[in-house]
């Protein structure tokens, strides 16, 4: 978009709260070469203010008008500021400082700040802290341009106290002792955007590893042995495959000046891809002995995932937050590609299709989805651009893209897109120009329906046969919402026999197709959809398949054919719950493949807490106990049981299941062929507490006493009001949740609240669903990016009575002028309730 030059003429950019896309165009048309030199004196003291003075310098194209900087703090954190060498009053207003256009010149101007630095973003625990300022958290800490597409370099300075240890986006340049502190001051940074500038600091142990050329830093608090003798190598080694992988796919060697990482206690995401300073979630890096695969895998995805992000999102950055997700899908379709070959024994396809599709389904299937590419006029609504879509329906969208392309030509758009825009700033447009230039399809009608629109297809066929063959077989879709849409896609559908299955590709560019390889086959006994799990939308289900399902040998197939279940049971078509459920049963013994157990035993779960009338729960949950427990038995993977062994922790009812949970805690003798680890007993402990067991109060104390870790147990010792049996503790929790000082490690909100709105405690808790609607404006002002989606999915996930239901029309009718965004994920989390009261109702 062309913008014209600004003069004193010119129209003067208003001042408004956050980052307007307005402002933020004005600044790229006339701001460049930015460099921040800043200066963070930190005390030991989490209380104590943390003093920062500031050296901004910038080229400005045209003077005339004021300059906007963004600090979204109280103006008496502001102590003094020089503009070209002279003091100018402090004029903060709006969350910008204002920089007067009479003290500013065309060309290099400097601008000297002293200030404390604001906290919100800078996540301050009693013996470290870590910067996290996606998307527009910079400006929480210190003055700046805080928008993607004003690239910077940094030079920052860290006073910190001696014992501590640090980490930043630039290589350290030297250290200064004194007076029992030591300055770390690090060299200038890589051209960044400010969301990326990052530091963590604190009581770290530090590790480094050298191979190929690179040493790697690692910063960690983890203290359990075990985890850390299983660890630490794998660790190491998958960021060095995802790093050779992603150098090997683009053509680019890694792009910037060295490559760190940080493992953080009860971190709010995986990881964030801050360059030369990786963040993670400790708890996902540290695996145990008794780890899944899954979690294996998991790790090496998330891994995976940040590593990518250093070429998609950091080399080249989204021009404006309406396309974070182009970042987030790249690292994900990068992520799932490495950790195929990166890890042994992995199933690309399966992983593929456990992960992406349930999660894009959650949105996309309720009144609140939303396109994978959505409108943004300001940057302070950025954080509701997250979510499902972008991280699981994108990924599918983009691996249909490179099918309808040709892995090659998909490639060779990639590399063409990260040179041209090296160090720079793209949009989506940008890349689909490159790739439409390639292809012969229609990129832009394509891209219409998978990006800019919100849903799902849903199809149905008809299967016509003579003489005991097929004479027409005819598939046909449009949108779940019932509109005449239509999504271009390929995937597969299986004829199935007795002994053996007939796979066909059908190439669905048209609302109705036609199957002439179908004509002439035998009758099948039924088809079944989408087997390599590469199709999007709600497809039919016939009720004979379930006879047949857990005999056939492909797991795609399978884990494809669970997930299409359970659609249909949510849209009240084809299957009941009960119906599942019952078959889902059946199959814990016959189902083998780790994953597959982990969707069934999920979705069975789901079913019995959510789509069960409560009154049928008792008379059912021995049964299911026994059958959980005699299959965990019969398994001969030891990951297979652990995963019967979780599932029959949920289900637990009977006193008999919880006499045999505490015994197994109490003992800390796990079920024959099962390991757990301390989290797991800590998980055991948490059960019986949330079912009111005997004598639960000392249960939880004695395991506070086990909990070695001071950070594991700070989490444990937060959570237990939650727990309390006695519903005043419980209500004087909820209500602490109000001040925004009792929300600040966000994890451990929301581990606390999964308990405190647990179905047992439903009776008792869903008078906390109002003011938990009330409450999420706030939220969304004082949290970071998935914490509203979480607050909200959290605390409704497990309700299905007409009162909770009720809750939230009432809540939307008395705001009919509610956030858009906000309410969509209202409308997100609370689908479930919708569709259970629904179904609980209907008795199905």
């Amino acid at each position: 978009m062309k913008h014209a030059s600004p003069s004193s003429s010119s129209p003067v950019v208003p001042v408004v709260p956050g980052v307007s896309k307005l402002l933020a165009d004005f600044r790229l048309q006339q701001l460049s070469q930015i460099n921040y030199d800043l200066h963070l004196t930190i005390p030991a003291q989490k209380e104590a203010p943390i003093q920062a003075s500031e050296v901004i310098t910038f080229e400005l194209k045209e003077k005339g008008q004021p300059v906007q900087l963004d600090f979204k703090e109280t103006s008496d954190k502001l102590k003094q500021v020089k503009v070209n060498g002279v003091i100018v009053p402090i004029a903060h207003t709006q969350e910008h400082l204002i920089l007067p256009a009479r003290h500013l010149r065309k060309g290099e101007n400097q601008v000297e700040i002293t200030s404390t630095a604001g906290n919100l973003s800078l996540n301050r625990q009693q013996d470290f802290l870590y910067t996290l300022l996606v998307p527009d958290r910079a400006r929480t800490v210190f003055p700046c341009f805080d928008q993607p597409s004003l690239k910077a370099t940094f030079t920052l300075a860290l006073t910190l106290p001696q014992e501590w240890k640090a980490l930043a986006n630039a290589p350290l340049q030297d250290s200064v002792l004194s007076a029992g502190q030591k300055t770390y001051r690090y060299q200038k940074s890589d051209l960044i955007p400010t969301y990326l500038f990052s530091f963590a600091a604190g009581k770290f142990d530090h590790l480094a590893q050298t191979a190929n050329g690179r040493t790697m830093h690692f910063l960690h608090r983890e203290t359990d042995k075990e985890k850390l003798q299983q660890s630490l190598s794998p660790i190491f080694q998958i960021h060095r495959d995802a790093l050779q992988f992603m150098e090997a796919y683009t053509g680019i060697n890694y792009p910037f000046q060295k490559f760190d990482f940080v493992a953080i206690p009860d971190f709010q995401y995986g990881g964030m891809e801050h360059v030369g300073a990786i963040q993670y979630k400790a708890s996902t890096l540290f695996l145990d002995e008794g780890a899944t695969q899954d979690q294996k895998i998991s790790r090496s995805s998330l891994i995976s995932h940040e590593t990518a992000h250093m070429w998609f999102g950091d080399l080249v950055t989204m021009e404006w937050f309406n396309d974070v997700w182009m970042k987030e899908v790249f690292a994900n379709f990068m992520a799932d590609k490495i950790t195929q070959v990166a890890v042994p024994n992995s199933n690309f396809d399966l992983k593929f299709v456990v992960d992406h599709l349930p999660a894009a389904y959650g949105v996309d299937r309720t009144a609140g989805a939303n396109p994978i590419r959505q409108e943004l006029d300001n940057l302070q609504d950025a954080g509701s651009m997250y979510g499902n879509i972008i991280y699981h329906k994108a990924p599918v969208m983009m691996r249909q893209l490179e099918r309808l392309m040709g892995e090659e030509a998909f490639r060779k758009g990639l590399q063409q897109y990260l040179k041209k825009y090296a160090f720079g700033n793209a949009t989506w447009p940008d890349l689909i120009q490159i790739l439409d230039d390639l292809t012969p399809a229609d990129l832009q009608a394509w891209n219409q329906v998978w990006v800019n629109e919100p849903g799902r297809p849903q199809f149905e066929y008809t299967l016509q046969t003579q003489g005991g063959k097929i004479s027409n077989l005819t598939i046909r879709q449009k949108g779940e919402d019932g509109s005449a849409r239509f999504w271009p896609q390929f995937f597969e559908l299986a004829l199935v026999y007795p002994n053996r299955i007939q796979e066909l590709t059908v190439n669905m560019n048209e609302a109705e197709v036609t199957l002439p390889e179908a004509v002439g086959q035998e009758k099948p006994l039924f088809v079944l959809f989408d087997v390599t799990g590469q199709g999007y939308g709600v497809f039919p289900v016939d009720a004979q398949m379930l006879t047949g399902l857990y005999s056939l040998k492909n797991p795609v197939a399978r884990a494809s054919a669970y997930i299409n279940l359970y659609e249909n049971l949510q849209n009240g078509r084809s299957v009941t719950p009960r119906q599942l459920l019952d078959f889902y049963r059946s199959g814990l013994s016959k189902e083998t493949e780790e994953l597959n157990v982990k969707l069934l035993t999920g979705q069975l779960s789901d079913i019995f807490w959510r789509f069960l009338p409560a009154t049928q729960r008792p008379a059912l949950a021995p049964q299911l106990e026994q059958e959980l427990w005699a299959a965990l038995e019969k398994a001969t993977s030891g990951n297979v049981k652990k995963l019967l062994f979780k599932t029959y922790q949920s289900i637990a009812l009977s006193a008999a299941a919880q006499n045999r949970l505490y015994q197994i805690w109490d003992q800390e003798q796990a079920p024959a062929g099962v390991k757990l680890s301390e989290d797991d007993y800590t998980s055991l402990a948490l059960a019986l507490a949330v079912r009111d067991y005997q004598n639960s109060p000392q249960i939880l104390a004695r395991q506070m006493a086990r909990i070695p870790n001071p950070d594991r147990k700070k989490r444990l010792q937060f959570m237990l009001p939650a727990l309390s049996g006695q519903v005043q503790e419980r209500d004087a929790f909820f209500a602490s949740l109000k001040k925004e000082e009792n929300r600040e490690v966000e994890s451990w909100v929301l581990a606390a609240l999964g308990y405190l709105h647990h179905p047992l405690r439903a009776a008792t808790s869903e008078k906390y669903l109002p003011e938990s609607l009330n409450l999420l404006e706030e939220i969304q002002r004082t949290g970071d990016i998935f914490f509203p989606a979480s607050w909200l999915s959290v605390t409704f996930g497990s309700y299905q009575s007409a009162g909770a239901a009720q809750t939230v029309r009432a809540f939307l009718q008395a705001h009919p002028a509610y956030n858009p965004k906000l309410k969509g994920k209202i409308l997100q989390a609370a689908d479930g309730v919708f569709r259970a009261e629904k179904l609980v109702q209907s008795g199905k």
